[in-house]
């Protein structure tokens, strides 16, 4: 297997049970270099418990729990992610500088992702509610997101030109959802690309869940991670992409 290509691979577990997650990490924490957690098991089931599990299987964690409030509360949020040892954990670009900058202060060895518009907003619906379209206000909250310190973002595959073709931010590593491969759904992703064109656009790594989690008919678990990653790999062969997301814990 290509260690670099399985490392750039996140699983997302978006399920609803402790017993649903342990599952698919036995499955496939061979297979992915990263499992990412959000707001429907980390509600279902608790943040601790999940981190446990998880780290108990030997799997990496991205602690995807969207923190989004005053300096203060973001800050005491950051310094539990980090008592955990999760890898990462992520925080809404559009909580404001003094709440990134806070994520960052205490952060302890773990990554702070900033997350910019929600790959499931088209252009129109960004403008409702940030009052610009998704490449707009994509590259806006980057920018402060690096100003004050963050370790990466995340971002739809669609704007990675955009971020690669500024020197600020080009150095910083993205976390990309919104990738569906060619054989499955969309889903309720609005803003998509394939693993190999997310990886050749400049994603340092991408976020999948739907299409290894609930593959099509036919194709396992194991052998949709495989595929994804061959994915990854070829981009990785063909030429230039962007650095990895650093180690951390």
């Amino acid at each position: 297997m290509h260690a670099e290509a399985r490392d750039r691979l996140i699983v997302a577990l978006d399920v609803a049970t402790l017993d649903e997650a342990a599952a698919l990490v036995r499955e496939l924490h061979e297979h992915v270099g990263c499992f990412k957690v959000g707001l429907e098991l980390l509600t279902a089931a608790g943040g601790a418990q999940v981190v446990e599990l998880i780290h108990a299987q030997g799997g990496r964690l991205f602690y995807d729990a969207k923190f989004s409030d005053i300096p203060n509360t973001v800050a005491g949020a950051a310094r539990g992610a980090a008592a955990r040892g999760v890898w990462m954990f992520s925080v809404h670009a559009s909580c404001g500088r003094a709440a990134l900058t806070e994520a960052v202060a205490n952060r302890g060895s773990s990554l702070v992702l900033a997350v910019t518009v929600l790959t499931s907003l088209d252009d129109a619906a960004s403008a409702q509610i940030f009052g610009a379209p998704a490449r707009e206000k994509v590259l806006q909250l980057a920018q402060l997101a690096a100003e004050s310190g963050v370790q990466g973002i995340v971002c739809s595959p669609h704007e990675l030109a955009l971020l690669r073709a500024s020197p600020a931010l080009a150095p910083l590593p993205a976390v990309v959802p919104g990738i569906r491969p060619a054989w499955a759904a969309a889903g309720d992703q609005a803003r998509i690309m394939t693993p190999q064109q997310a990886i050749a656009a400049g994603a340092s790594a991408v976020v999948v869940g739907r299409p290894v989690t609930r593959p099509p008919d036919q194709i396992s678990r194991a052998e949709a991670a495989r595929r994804i990653i061959a994915e990854i790999a070829a981009a990785l062969d063909a030429g230039w992409c962007a650095p990895p997301v650093p180690q951390g814990v």
